[in-house]
């Protein structure tokens, strides 16, 4: 048998920073530090946005408790936060402070990044004559003053020159565009997860199993996210018989209930959201499901309906985005495995749910038959 040294894992796309990062490439500090201001003002109400650049002012010294040894120094101003540290950052290092954010722009001169906007400015022809290494995957190009054509020594390096968009640098209508189209073209797609992997130890019985609409719960409510989802699971524990006709995913984190079931999904399919429903939601039906969907923020952790009983958010009919995989993990490491701790300390939409009855759900026999009546109140 051949020798495998490492598990086998899925990796979400990420760059040296995040998802979704460009670096501006061939003019001056002064053009991307505008071009990136006004991107993120047109911007930042649908993404969270971060912007990356250097500092290479001559004297600025080291904070205080830094030059004393400290390797953190953090500072609560009053209109925003300031963490300056000591030591340098790696790939995995970023990819922890940006894991929240959706669209990261990047000042070429100092860093690189996974795609690049190459501008061609006359001014800065032989500085991106030496950055020709660093341009890896260029997606747009961004003529400056009175240019008409790409240096030839940038069209040489680049596959398929001719197909890259190509716009002037002052045209910010066209250039926020191109960047709209982009985020609707990377929006996750989501996959449907029916938890049903409990032991369902108050119900005496398996809540999955129970039939309140001609079929198995688990089995029906799987239907009803095939038709809003691209793929559909349903959670189980390892060993477990489901008998469905749909893929199952065994949880991989063992003895965390719904939590490593979230989780598990997360490292089945990284880079989807994941619409996570319980199955013991007897009245949770399509047009429920199809409002929280639609009124989904890609720029929140999460999309989630507010309790009508507690009016907590309600972590098993939520909408997971793919960088809650991340901030579900830091919590498991500091000791929760509570998915609603999580929705209550991040970047959660709460929304009220058009019926608040769809999201009833059955724990024991007695509340079985309490919905059983009303259902068959509803026939008569």
């Amino acid at each position: 048998m051949t020798h495998t040294k490492h598990s086998k894992l899925t990796r979400p796309s990420l760059g040296r920073f995040g998802r979704n990062e460009w670096a501006f490439v061939g003019t001056g500090c002064g053009n991307i530090q505008r071009l990136a201001r006004q991107l993120i003002a047109a911007l930042s109400d649908r993404y969270q946005c971060a912007y990356l650049d250097a500092d290479h002012t001559p004297g600025a010294g080291l904070p205080e408790a830094l030059a004393a040894g400290a390797t953190a120094e953090y500072t609560d101003a009053i209109h925003s936060r300031r963490l300056q540290v000591n030591a340098s950052w790696g790939t995995h290092q970023f990819r922890r402070i940006f894991n929240e954010t959706d669209l990261i722009f990047v000042n070429g001169n100092h860093h690189e990044a996974a795609a690049q906007v190459v501008i061609i400015d006359p001014a800065k022809k032989d500085s991106l004559h030496r950055r020709l290494a660093q341009l890896t995957n260029v997606r747009l190009i961004l003529l400056a003053d009175d240019e008409t054509q790409v240096f030839d020594f940038v069209e040489n390096i680049l596959p398929e020159a001719n197909k890259i968009p190509r716009l002037r640098l002052d045209d910010q209508a066209g250039i926020l565009r191109f960047f709209e189209m982009d985020m609707l073209k990377k929006m996750p797609l989501v996959n449907g997860l029916v938890l049903a992997g409990g032991h369902s130890v108050r119900m005496g019985r398996d809540k999955g199993a129970m039939t309140w609409h001609g079929k198995p719960q688990r089995e029906y409510l799987a239907d009803v996210l095939k038709n809003l989802c691209e793929e559909v699971f349903i959670s189980c524990r390892p060993g477990q018989e489901v008998g469905t006709t749909y893929p199952t995913l065994p949880d991989t984190f063992a003895e965390l209930g719904p939590f490593g079931a979230l989780l598990s999904a997360f490292r089945e399919a990284p880079d989807r959201a994941w619409l996570v429903v319980a199955c013991d939601l007897p009245l949770l039906d399509h047009d429920t499901l199809d409002f929280l969907l639609k009124n989904r923020q890609q720029r929140r952790t999460a999309t989630a309906f507010e309790s009508p009983f507690d009016q907590m958010p309600e972590p098993l009919i939520t909408l997971w985005e793919p960088k809650s995989y991340a901030i579900l993990l830091s919590f498991l490491a500091q000791g929760y495995s509570c998915p609603r701790k999580v929705l209550l300390h991040s970047d959660t939409l709460v929304l009220k749910a058009p019926d608040p009855a769809a999201l009833t759900n059955v724990n024991t026999p007695e509340e079985a038959k309490g919905i059983r009546l009303e259902k068959d109140m509803e026939h008569k």
